[in-house]
């Protein structure tokens, strides 16, 4: 996955709370086998409508998604986070997440951010007024900014996820670290047992 040191992006104000697993992608879109062509579906029945926020021309280069709270709850589907990677999200923001979405969010590269309901409030706001304003997610120095409304918020993740997030390691990142060791214990090992393909 790509290293996360700062982002810079367009806001997609979606000022929905309980936003679960099945909302973000629907059942019928998991059959894929691969991570890629997600977007498609990404919030399927609600794009149906076309009022809903995603169709507007205005929201079309979001890559900062700010939701209310309790986004990504539900089942534990990965796929909810690979179709918001797949349609070109780099953040979420809100102010709480499912542990089990924050987690695969962090596994993929997609930045999950906590941030008080004032603050997610104003951030939409400003998103509606202007939607050609900026964001900046700085995950080296843990903070949002948006200077055309004047907000600057911390925000809390812990060291070990967010050295993770910016050297781009996934899992697969993690143990291809020690490909050299692997490969090693693996030719010093009887050839009777089992080795490593």
């Amino acid at each position: 996955m790509d290293p996360f040191i700062s982002h810079t992006g367009h806001v997609l104000p979606l000022r929905r709370s309980n936003v679960d697993t099945d909302q973000i992608i629907p059942a019928e879109y998991l059959k894929r086998v691969s991570r890629v062509g997600f977007g498609d579906g990404l919030f399927a029945a609600w794009r149906e409508d076309p009022s809903f926020v995603l169709n507007q021309p205005a929201y079309r280069d979001a890559t900062v998604l700010v939701a209310g709270t309790d986004f990504g709850i539900g089942s534990s589907r990965e796929h909810a986070v690979w179709a918001l990677v797949d349609y070109g999200f780099r953040v979420v923001i809100a102010p709480r997440f499912g542990d089990i979405f924050r987690n695969n969010a962090t596994k993929a590269g997609l930045l999950p951010v906590q941030l008080p309901e004032e603050t997610v409030a104003a951030l939409q706001g400003a998103a509606e007024a202007d939607p050609s304003g900026e964001v900046t997610v700085d995950l080296e120095a843990r903070e949002v900014r948006h200077a055309g409304a004047g907000i600057r918020a911390p925000f809390e993740i812990d060291d070990y996820t967010r050295w993770r997030l910016m050297e781009g390691l996934d899992d697969i990142g993690l143990t291809l670290r020690y490909a050299d060791a692997i490969s090693e214990f693996e030719a010093g090992r009887p050839a009777w047992l089992p080795v490593t393909a």
